[in-house]
């Protein structure tokens, strides 16, 4: 005969309690009647809340319930409390339960872990550089308006991260389109840095995310086992987080569906939110619990064994039918009850005076203190003698456990701290300033294994843990001295996110109502209501700048905060009035000025970009991210000498991929295509799923002529990220180069469908629509390209190419003119104007045609990538004016110097196939230097 598996310990303990329970018979018969039913029946009550006032008992039914659905309808279940603060950790809590029962969320659980990852990427990408600026081929990159799609959605999952202001604060000072482009920049931010159009929708909507592979790794259990039952407890706590976030779940179909046979059960005091949960409100089995009858209190009595009239008498009268204290109070010993005759002691001294021994009675009160406990917390706060008795305290009724820690009733705690307060002033003082003391000198070991800078430890989960309870039991302790230096640590929280911000807010309502300061509890209550809107971050932080308790530091780092939060908007002017105050406030403050540094960089203030992140590195030279991004800025003025060496510095500091890439980036424009191409491998094999380095060393591939090994890592690319408008217009480009036309049509085609105002890939198929002839289709291209950017030089100069092959000289001399206008010292605008002028017979004005001339001869002159392309130039300049020994001398020189001629032929080949066209009395002469760069490509693609 089989051996039956043993019952494990909690469900023994489990078992025992549900035998115990005495009470709320109709509340569990209905419980009961809901396990009996078919998941399908229109009968079954799917979504239970449980309410009514502290102390009725709620939390116990709850776990009544829990422990019924597990024996009468097998079915699997999870308990959350108010240790969650948002969607993300209470889908952690729930698939962390749902794993000790070998129900294991494999693919949210990765998922979970990416995002983890991922955030903290995110958190250094919005500090530190922003996108990459691309150089493509053939001009500048297009504008970058908003997307119509990026107006709402974008914003809300960033405001759900405390990212990027919502829509509630930003509507004072911004219109809808500016939030989008502020959007946007994040997207493209996160995008360069975190590489895959997955890890960016991870990061910036992670509940939307998750929750898909949540649901449906929920139904894979859910098929497999008979009931699911998710359990939220103290729901008036976390409510605020989760309402919007269940209800989409339960009523909706935005993230899948949520299979029959799962049930939901809220546990809280008030009513739900009729503003969230609307017209749902009649699908919701409402379960209201008040206190025991006294015909439930002396059931209850009677079975703890109480049979003494007087005794059950006074605990009725001490208890005023609360389940909680009813339970306490009947479960003192036979000698204690004698003495339970005076009704006029607090229950808690009644509770405690059965406990014979002093020692273990001091130690309850003394744990009371802490907001929840472990071995080490309860060592902390019980005297030396006491120091082994934390299993004795776990076995007392009024604690609960969960995840490796207990914590008090909130009935019992509350009433155990407003008598100890009453009691000894100075002896609750003194306990909390202990246990603040304990958690410091905990917060100071973490700090040790932090290697970062102090801003930085608000990071760690473990560092913020220890950092929380010690400004609780400061504030405790000595609220009116410590609530200026707790309010600053708010805007550090605010600074990591609503999450955090939430948690800090809870906290200083709780030390407000256990210290019975209506100040703290003022301003918890403010905060935590701030922390529930959208852009809750932003809300508290316009709270905290107006609070006359903080002091000029953290006030200082508020607005810098705030600052950060609008240049991420693109909000710059307001980003610049809040980081001068920082300033004024604290001339000091390392992240006002690297603030205002990035501010400067985005505006293109490159000059006081300068002044402001030099000043930053002065007084913190540790910083990689303030080195990093003043590389940046040297890159984007072209000072490329002093951009390598600060991403050198910054690179043995802080090796990150990002920063590699651009220094690879800095490189590829000196062309230095050998050293770029070694630091996009570097960082791709740092981050090989990061779409954007991989497409960066694609186009270097495409620089040096190496068409095959640049098409493979732009298709490495667009397959990580196929939402990457700019590698896949790339690809399209290695196309046109090899000569595959339709594959090029199809990718930029696909590049404009990703983007429609992606100027650069309508000029890329322009281009191609002209080779192909389909001139009208390319004015079409180019039309809306200027549409997009009026300043866009490249489109009004290709447009007029356009208008010169279809024989529309004079609108063809209007956009070269435009573009000569835009851009005075490009060349190709001012040559191609003067081939229109001589198809017209026109005089083309001497001095001006010296000038372009000299310009050229002066770039050719001067060292560097750009030397070779003069060179081509002046060759086609020479070729229109049909004085062929200087175009030979030209070409010869261009594609000798060019280190890397393949490009430049071909790139050469396709403007004299358009000189062929408008020029045809050149065309005999051009042929022979058609076959000369042909047959170079030709000897040279097999290697390429």
């Amino acid at each position: 005969m089989a051996e039956q598996s043993r019952l494990s310990r909690q469900e023994i303990i489990r078992r025992r309690q549900r035998d115990g329970f005495v009470g709320r018979r109709r509340e569990m018969a209905r419980f009961m009647e809901s396990c009996r039913q078919a998941p399908e029946s229109d009968a079954f009550e799917f979504f239970f809340h449980v309410h009514g006032n502290a102390g009725v008992g709620k939390s116990t039914l709850a776990r009544q319930w829990e422990t019924m659905a597990r024996e009468h309808a097998a079915a699997v279940t999870t308990f959350v409390d108010d240790d969650i603060h948002d969607a993300v950790e209470a889908m952690e809590a729930i698939s962390i339960q749902l794993a000790r029962q070998g129900c294991v969320l494999k693919r949210f659980d990765k998922l979970l872990m990416t995002y983890r990852q991922r955030r903290h990427q995110a958190d250094a990408a919005l500090d530190d550089l922003g996108p990459e600026a691309e150089a493509d081929i053939g001009g500048a990159v297009g504008s970058q308006t908003a997307s119509v799609s990026s107006r709402v959605a974008t914003l809300i999952g960033l405001a759900g991260l405390g990212m990027l202001p919502g829509v509630g604060a930003l509507t004072a000072v911004i219109d809808p389109q500016q939030v989008a482009q502020g959007a946007d920049r994040v997207r493209a931010q996160l995008s360069a840095r975190l590489g895959s159009h997955a890890d960016v929708h991870l990061v910036m909507k992670p509940v939307e995310a998750l929750t898909p592979v949540f649901l449906e790794e929920i139904g894979d259990i859910a098929q497999r086992r008979p009931r699911l039952v998710l359990f939220f407890d103290v729901y008036e706590r976390t409510g605020a987080v989760l309402d919007s976030w269940l209800h989409d779940i339960v009523f909706s179909e935005d993230f899948g569906t949520l299979p029959v046979n799962v049930q939901i059960v809220l546990s809280g005091q008030g009513r739900l939110n009729a503003g969230v949960w609307g017209n749902w409100l009649g699908q919701v089995s409402e379960v209201l619990l008040e206190e025991f009858t006294e015909e439930e209190s002396r059931a209850l009595v009677a079975a703890k064994g109480i049979t003494d009239s007087q005794v059950v008498d006074v605990v009725l009268g001490l208890s005023g039918g609360l389940p909680l204290l009813v339970d306490m109070l009947s479960s003192i010993g036979p000698a204690a009850q004698k003495t339970l005759g005076d009704p006029s002691d607090t229950a808690v001294e009644r509770f405690l005076r059965w406990e014979s021994d002093p020692r273990r009675r001091e130690a309850a009160l003394r744990c009371a203190f802490p907001l929840q406990l472990n071995e080490d917390i309860y060592r902390a706060a019980v005297s030396e003698a006491s120091a082994d008795d934390y299993p004795w305290l776990r076995g007392l009724a009024f604690l609960s456990s969960h995840a490796g820690r207990c914590r008090y009733h909130r009935t019992v705690r509350s009433s155990m701290l407003r008598l100890q307060r009453g009691l000894s002033p100075i002896g609750w003082m003194e306990q909390h300033t202990r246990l603040a003391d304990s958690f410091g000198r905990w917060r100071g070991s973490a700090e040790s294994t932090l290697a970062c800078e102090s801003d930085l430890y608000w990071r760690d989960a473990v560092w913020r843990e220890h950092r929380l309870n010690e400004s609780y039991h400061r504030l405790c302790a000595m609220p009116r001295t410590v609530v200026a230096e707790v309010l600053g640590q708010i805007v550090h929280a605010a600074d990591q996110g609503v999450a955090t911000l939430h948690r800090w807010a809870q906290m200083l309502t709780q030390a407000g109502h256990d210290s019975e300061d209506d100040g703290l509890l003022a301003w918890g209550r403010r905060l935590e209501a701030a922390g529930a809107q959208s852009d809750g971050a932003l809300v508290a932080l316009s709270i905290l700048v107006s609070a006359p308790e903080l002091g000029a530091p953290s006030r200082a780092l508020a607005h810098a905060v705030r600052g950060r939060y609008y240049r991420v908007a693109g909000l710059y002017e307001q980003a610049l009035v809040e980081f001068e105050t920082a300033q004024v406030l604290a001339p000091s403050l390392v992240r006002g000025l690297y603030g205002r540094g990035r501010t400067y960089q985005s505006m293109g203030r490159y000059d006081d970009a300068l002044t402001d992140l030099n000043h930053a590195i002065g007084l913190s030279p540790g910083l990689s991210g303030a080195v990093a991004t003043r590389g940046e800025t040297y890159r984007r003025m072209g000072r490329f000498v002093d951009a390598l060496a600060d991403f050198t510095k910054a690179m043995d500091e802080d090796p990150q991929a990002w920063i590699v890439g651009s220094r690879g980036l800095t490189y590829r424009q000196m062309g230095r295509y050998p050293e770029a191409l070694a630091d996009f491998t570097r960082a791709v094999n740092a981050d090989p799923q990061h779409d954007r380095l991989v497409a960066s060393r694609g186009l270097t591939y495409l620089l040096m002529g190496r068409w095959n090994d640049a098409l493979n890592d732009l298709t490495r690319a667009i397959t990580i990220n196929p939402d990457n408008s700019w590698a896949v217009n790339c690809r399209g480009l290695v196309h046109q180069l090899t000569d595959r036309r339709d594959e090029a049509l199809t990718d930029h085609t696909r590049a404009i469908a990703l983007r429609s105002d992606y100027g650069t890939a309508l000029v890329c198929r322009s281009s191609m629509y002209q080779l192909m002839g389909r001139y009208d289709e390319a004015l079409a291209d180019l039309h809306q390209a200027i549409a997009t950017d009026p300043q866009y030089e490249t489109a009004f100069t290709e447009r007029g190419r356009v208008y010169q092959r279809m024989g529309r000289h004079e609108e063809a001399l209007a956009d070269f003119a435009q573009a000569i206008a835009i851009n005075p010292d490009e060349a190709t605008p001012h040559y191609l104007r003067s081939i229109v002028l001589r198809q017209l017979g026109r005089e083309e004005d001497g001095a001006h045609r010296h000038r372009v001339i000299r310009a050229l001869t002066e770039e050719a002159a001067r060292e560097g990538r750009d030397s070779p392309k003069a060179h081509a130039k002046l060759f086609l300049v020479f070729c229109a004016r049909a004085e062929w020994e200087s175009a030979t001398s030209q070409l010869n020189t261009a594609l000798n110097d060019a280190p890397y001629p393949l490009l430049l032929a071909k790139v050469t080949l396709v403007e004299l196939e358009h000189l062929q066209h408008v020029l045809p009395a050149v065309a005999e002469r051009i042929t022979p230097f058609q076959e000369q760069l042909r047959h170079m490509l030709t000897q040279r693609m097999p290697g390429s």
